[in-house]
């Protein structure tokens, strides 16, 4: 199971209302540092799916949550639990740091 992509009009439900803690990774497809976490990205949503759910959400086509989380830069990951913004990253990352950010 990889990340699951949400947009404008699925992050309410995917990640706002989720019971898990969220990991959104903020990316585009151009980005070639994006690119690089992908893989990391999606090896997290699969050693942590019954704890955690990770989404990747397109700056590109959603850019009113991009607004929304303040992304300026990208990849911005942003951990989200109970509705609420928790912690937010930027850049190229160990997955160490990523999971540290949503199990914490």
């Amino acid at each position: 199971m990889s990340a699951v992509n949400v947009n404008d009009q699925t992050f309410q439900t995917e990640v706002l209302e989720s019971p898990k803690p969220v990991l959104v990774d903020f990316w585009a497809p151009w980005c070639g540092p994006c690119r690089m976490m992908g893989p990391v990205v999606d090896e997290l949503a699969d050693e942590l799916q019954s704890d955690a759910v990770v989404v990747k959400v397109n700056v590109d086509e959603a850019t009113d949550t991009a607004t929304r989380y303040g992304v300026q830069s990208i990849p911005t990951f942003a951990v989200i639990k109970d509705g609420e913004l928790v912690q937010q990253l930027s850049g190229v990352l160990p997955k160490e740091t990523l999971r540290d950010a949503l199990v914490a």
